[in-house]
């Protein structure tokens, strides 16, 4: 759905370091560092060419140095059960706030497992799996 979105922060080495454990804990890779923005995420461009940056962190979109958190809301697609949880015990470890914690959102679907937060800029994320209860 989409081809890259952008998460604006304050302070991008902070963002960063958050984004790093987070997403890590979902399989997604940060992929380059710039001066204003970091890069995550991999996925196959056009003729299979290899195409990278599905998440920015970006400094470049704050106006006047403040940010307002609003509504904005990014879901990043978890592999298990057990990865929506580590999602959620990471972000907590590493300055995010809760926003609503792992388990099934039946309203969305029987097997729609989530967990939402804030990052340290007060940016809404979520992990979810629509897979079932691994086997343990």
């Amino acid at each position: 759905m989409f081809d890259h979105l952008s998460i604006t922060t304050t302070d991008l080495d902070r963002a960063q370091r958050f984004y790093d454990a987070v997403l890590g804990t979902l399989g997604i890779p940060r992929v380059n560092r710039r001066e204003r923005s970091v890069g995550y995420g991999e996925r196959q461009g056009i003729d299979g060419a290899p195409c990278y940056l599905s998440v920015y962190l970006t400094t470049g979109k704050l106006e006047a140095g403040k940010l307002v958190a609003d509504n904005r809301h990014w879901c990043f697609r978890a592999p298990s059960r057990a990865a929506v949880r580590a999602f959620h015990e990471t972000t907590l470890a590493n300055g995010g706030s809760d926003d609503g914690p792992p388990g099934l959102r039946a309203v969305y679907g029987p097997d729609y497992y989530a967990a939402f937060v804030r990052d340290p800029d007060g940016n809404r994320i979520e992990a979810v799996t629509r897979r079932p209860e691994e086997q343990e």
